[in-house]
């Protein structure tokens, strides 16, 4: 499912997608609806008034254009009172096959407007609270272009549940799209601290900042390092000179496109095996990636290179990293977190 889910979502990012907001408010909407139940009333006036001899008022009385409008109106909302009936052929006929639908499309205007103005908007006002209240641990993506979908796709493919994934972008479509695969979104600009606060960036497990912007990627970093230090922030940086910003900005990790495309084509000068090597670890269809995780209760007191069974990579202790050749890897110690290489799941 996951893998499906992700193809779908290359799939958006591949294929130009014509696309073009509606300009209609609430108030034009309305006043649409408005217009087309005045028609449908209308067009049932001019037929009761054509066949007025057709009707017959209990009181005995002469049938006029007064009468008419009272009729129609009151059959149309109601099934009437009684007072004035059809009854020649034309006209119960007329009521039957032309009325009665008049009636029902009327009465579906009236709920499907009450629905989308009143029941529908605190349904979801509550029902999108109530999300919110139990959001925690999940990933959110300020940014959802060509970087933020591919990131989006990525942990898709991974298994994350689209349910934990929270998208941040100010354009309509993209959320849209991001919407399609089940993700929750938030329509707005990343570097407002109310709209992070509206994607419990506080609860947030990790970040993914792509807006497509340096200035404006540093400035998000900036915003969310402030409302929660503890989560993992990646950054997309296009220049080389910005990466010191997005570092300074508190930024966890950094990805420079250009400049890791450089240095993949670079490793191609040690062995076109190295490069293929580091390009099965870093796409989705590789066998292999990386996993960071604590060391285990076990494995404290052990050095690095004798745990069986594992590839460990590296060692962090605290804010320095360690290679498996380093004098601190012989003793593993409670708090130290390691990277290892592992089998990708098919």
């Amino acid at each position: 499912m996951p893998g499906r889910l992700a193809a779908r979502a290359a799939a958006q990012v591949a294929r130009p997608r014509f696309y073009r907001p509606g300009k209609l408010g609430p108030v034009a909407t309305l006043a649409i609806r408005g217009a087309a139940v005045l028609l449908l009333i209308g067009i049932a006036l001019g037929g009761h008034w054509l066949d007025r001899d057709g009707l017959r008022d209990n009181s005995g009385g002469p049938i006029g254009f007064l009468d008419i409008v009272y009729f129609t109106v009151i059959t149309v909302t109601t099934v009437g009172y009684g007072d004035i009936v059809p009854v020649s052929p034309s006209a119960r006929m007329f009521d039957t096959f032309v009325v009665t639908p008049i009636r029902i499309f009327v009465f579906l205007i009236f709920l499907g407007s009450a629905y989308s103005f009143m029941l529908r908007q605190g349904w979801e006002r509550w029902r999108m609270g109530l999300i919110r209240r139990e959001l925690k641990g999940h990933v959110l993506v300020c940014g959802y272009g060509r970087s933020g979908s591919a990131a989006v796709a990525e942990l898709l493919e991974r298994g994350h549940a689209p349910d934990g994934i929270v998208v941040i972008d100010e354009r309509a479509d993209r959320l849209r799209q991001a919407e399609e695969l089940g993700i929750a979104t938030v329509e707005g600009d990343a570097t407002h601290n109310h709209v992070l606060s509206i994607a419990r960036v506080e609860t947030a497990q990790s970040v993914i900042v792509t807006p497509g912007r340096d200035d404006t990627a540093v400035l998000i970093v900036l915003s969310v390092r402030r409302l929660s230090p503890q989560a993992g922030v990646a950054v997309a940086i296009g220049e080389i000179e910005n990466e010191d910003l997005a570092r300074d900005a508190g930024a966890s990790t950094i990805v420079n496109p250009v400049s890791f495309g450089g240095q993949l084509l670079a490793q191609c000068t040690n062995g076109p095996h190295v490069a293929d090597y580091v390009a099965d670890l870093v796409t989705r269809g590789g066998s292999v990636e990386l996993r960071e995780r604590p060391v285990r209760p076990e494995e404290v007191g052990r050095g690095v290179r004798e745990l069986v069974g594992t590839h460990i990579l590296r060692l962090y202790r605290g804010d320095r990293a360690f290679g498996v050749w380093d004098r601190e890897a012989e003793r593993l110690q409670p708090g130290d977190m390691v990277i290892e290489l592992i089998q990708r799941a098919s």
